[in-house]
């Protein structure tokens, strides 16, 4: 490969790109396009954000309250090195509300505000945002247009740089937009990216927008498009040219050039953060004091002009984040007022006229201190708020610590169920007990005896205790949303307090680094997870008044670490092929067969004489025997199992039936019982492995060792266990389960 051959080939490409993306257009180019296309280039920054959310598109996840719609511009980026937005869905369809309302009224008349406790991701959720815009701005659909001021040399126009010069008044002449740079003297850019259609006469363009939106009832012309003006800069510059060129129009534009813009996080292109300061976010500076006043034209020699800067001036037509913004002191952000609702910022030599989305965020403290402000009533108006909470479903926690928490950043084997235990301990230390009273009478007891562990694995997966009856089980997913939604109204509501996700990375990243442990372990974790509930004075969850067992951080550690030590002993008994989940579904699929005609009244055909005879009642009491709750009724329970497996074929009519989905209490039960019979076996089992992995391992027979091998073959690729890993949660289950 030669050097230049290969330079040759990028700049090919590069110049292609040019072309294809439409980088640099004269005036009545730009028309042309707006001509074509007047919705995608006669929108504000809100249209502009919704359109780029619906571009990647969404998808329906389940939910405790029923299958709910996810943005999928909140999911991570193939190779863009970005992190998903776990959960949240309901925060993203709240802000993609307020979206819609500012499009229907075409204006952007309000700051929205994103508040929660601190590490509830609200951060991370605009961060998304920015992202999806920057990406947007790339496509054909999501272009972005500017413009600058353009004067050529001496060398082309006679006098003074295009203010001269012979002309036709009246004739497009030719654009100065495709000069080549040694052409040009003077090139005044737009740090402001203002819309290149505030050129047209404010007249002219309600006319022009009429022409091509028409009395279209679906599209909402915005506010900025109608009613923008040119900034102060432009509009001087704009003013000299037309004096200059006796009022000839078409003179001025030949100095216009067009050219698409990106938004970019990286350089703060049409998206910015502001972090907390002092100061109003928008100033200027003197545009002619940075240049000699030779190399100006000679129309602007006497003109002061003046470049607006800032973050605000940055954002313009994208979006804006004032990251906590209430520990700014209120007179450093009072300006928000006029600007949330008129998109206006008064300055000494200007008013600033902006198009961008502006989102806030602040921790609950912060607004809770705002509100008793009197001042408070005044932004209240100007101000949607959007609770951004802690997540409350474990598995959806989990996605955080996998994300962050994996080989490549600690260095080491991340061994099963490491983040698994971090984010089941984070989400019950955020749950509340609920309120009986707000239930019916019949329902009361069943929410009054719900345990913390109870509550997460019906928040996750709909999963009902196993000590309730089949009909009470039913009782209770039934009112899953409204135990969810219970707290939604008060200023203390679930999910508000309890451990953020950035203190249980930080105990994740300690547990990596100990010394006992060749891997990042569940039992480093859960060590971890210890200390952090001995200082009650650092955490201030930790100082909550435990109520019926929900608040008790540290007895949550011992609930997780319960939890841990059932998934070993059966990820080991899986691996030592003792007995199967497959052996499971069998006993489970022969079990319904004989149910299934138990109900309808059916015959069944014995296998061994081939004669149709009655379900084997004797068979179904044997099986209920150790899978039955004691307070469940057989007749009924048989009915129950029937209906459950009805609905789920109605909800999945072309999926094969999951048994262990639809009844993860019976294939619980049934592991205890197979557990109890084989307990001898597994015992003698898992001590051959311990010696296999020690110095004894000569003192197993050859079949020993082959048996060893093979069940740890089998936690390695069933279950992502290293030698080293396993080792430790072998000796873990012998002692706890074992001694």
């Amino acid at each position: 490969m030669k050097a230049k051959g290969y330079l040759a080939e990028i700049g090919a490409t590069v110049s292609a790109d040019f072309e294809k993306n439409r980088s640099l257009l004269s005036f009545d180019e730009y028309l042309e396009l707006v001509f074509a296309e007047p919705r995608r280039h006669l929108r504000n920054a809100a249209q502009y954000l919704k359109d780029a959310i619906d571009s990647f598109g969404t998808s329906d996840v389940p939910h405790p309250t029923g299958t709910i719609r996810r943005f999928k511009v909140f999911d991570e980026v193939p190779g863009d090195g970005s992190v998903r937005v776990a959960g949240q869905e309901e925060v993203q369809g709240a802000f993609y509300r307020l979206l819609g309302n500012f499009v229907r009224s075409g204006a952007i008349n309000k700051l929205i505000m994103l508040h929660g406790p601190n590490g509830s991701a609200k951060s991370s959720f605009v961060e998304a945002l920015k992202r999806g815009l920057e990406l947007y701005s790339h496509s054909p659909s999501g272009a972005l247009y500017t413009f600058s001021w353009i004067f050529p040399t001496d060398k082309l126009v006679k006098g003074a740089i295009g203010f001269d010069g012979e002309r036709q008044k009246g004739a497009v002449g030719a654009s100065f937009a495709h000069l080549p740079a040694e052409d040009i003297e003077v090139r005044i850019g737009n740090g402001l990216h203002e819309h290149p259609i505030f050129l047209l006469p404010r007249p002219e363009r309600l006319r022009l927008v009429q022409r091509l939106l028409g009395d279209s009832a679906d599209v909402v012309v915005p506010s900025y498009v109608l009613e923008g003006e040119l900034s102060q800069k432009s509009r001087r510059i704009y003013d000299a040219l037309l004096a200059a060129n006796g009022g000839d129009y078409l003179q001025v534009l030949r100095h216009v050039q067009v050219e698409r813009f990106y938004v970019s996080r990286r350089y703060q292109v049409a998206t910015c953060t502001v972090e907390p300061q002092m100061s109003v976010d928008a100033a200027y500076q003197q545009v002619t004091a940075d240049r000699t006043q030779g190399n100006l034209p000679t129309a602007l020699h006497s003109v002061v002009l003046f470049d607006p800067r800032g973050p605000i001036v940055s954002a313009n037509r994208g979006l804006i984040e004032f990251a906590d913004l209430l520990k700014r002191p209120l007179e450093a952000f009072k300006y928000l007022l006029g600007f949330s609702e008129t998109q206006e910022v008064p300055l000494d030599q200007m008013i600033l006229q902006v198009d961008e989305v502006l989102v806030a965020s602040s921790n609950e403290k912060h607004l809770s201190a705002f509100k008793e402000l009197p001042d408070f009533a005044s932004f209240k108006g100007r101000i949607e708020l959007v609770r951004v909470p802690y997540l409350r479903r474990w598995k959806v926690e989990k996605e955080i610590y996998d994300a962050q928490v994996n080989e490549r950043t600690v260095g080491r084997h991340v061994a099963p169920h490491a983040t698994s235990v971090a984010a089941m301990w984070a989400t019950l230390t955020r749950l509340k007990k609920p309120i009986p009273d707000r239930y019916p009478a019949d329902v009361r007891p069943l929410i009054e005896r719900l345990t913390p562990l109870e509550k997460l694995k019906l928040y996750q997966d709909g999963e009902a205790p196993s000590r309730l009856s089949q009909q009470q089980q039913k009782e209770l997913k039934k009112h899953l949303p409204a135990l969810y939604e219970e707290s939604e109204s008060y200023p203390n509501y679930e999910g508000r307090s309890g451990a953020s996700a950035r203190e249980v990375k930080t105990a994740l990243f300690n547990a990596a680094q100990s010394s006992e442990y060749d891997s990042l372990h569940p039992l480093a974790v859960l060590k971890e997870l210890r200390g952090i509930t001995r200082d009650k004075t650092v955490y201030e969850f930790l100082q909550q008044e435990i109520v019926d067992g929900y608040h008790d951080h540290g007895e949550f550690v011992n609930v997780v670490e319960a939890w841990y030590l059932d998934q070993v002993d059966h990820e080991v008994r899986e691996s030592m092929g003792l007995v199967s989940d497959a052996q499971y579904r069998e006993l489970i699929e022969r079990y319904v067969q004989l149910v299934s005609a138990w109900v309808k009244g059916e015959r069944v055909t014995n296998k061994l004489t081939g004669q149709q005879e009655k379900p084997d009642e004797g068979r179904m009491l044997e099986f209920e025997s150790f899978v039955m709750s004691k307070s469940d009724d057989a007749k009924e329970f048989r009915k129950g199992l029937i209906a459950s497996i009805g609905a789920w074929r109605v909800d999945n009519p072309d999926a094969e039936v999951d048994y262990a989905k639809i009844f993860p209490d019976v294939f619980a039960r049934l592991s205890n019982h197979f557990y109890e019979e084989r307990k001898r076996t597994l015992k003698r089992n898992v001590e051959n492995t311990l010696k296999y992995l020690s110095d004894d391992r000569n003192s197993l027979s050859a079949k020993d060792q082959t048996q060893v091998r093979q069940t740890l073959d089998a936690m390695g690729s069933r279950f992502g266990y290293t030698d080293g890993s396993a080792r430790h949660a072998l000796v873990f289950l012998l002692r706890q389960r074992y001694p």
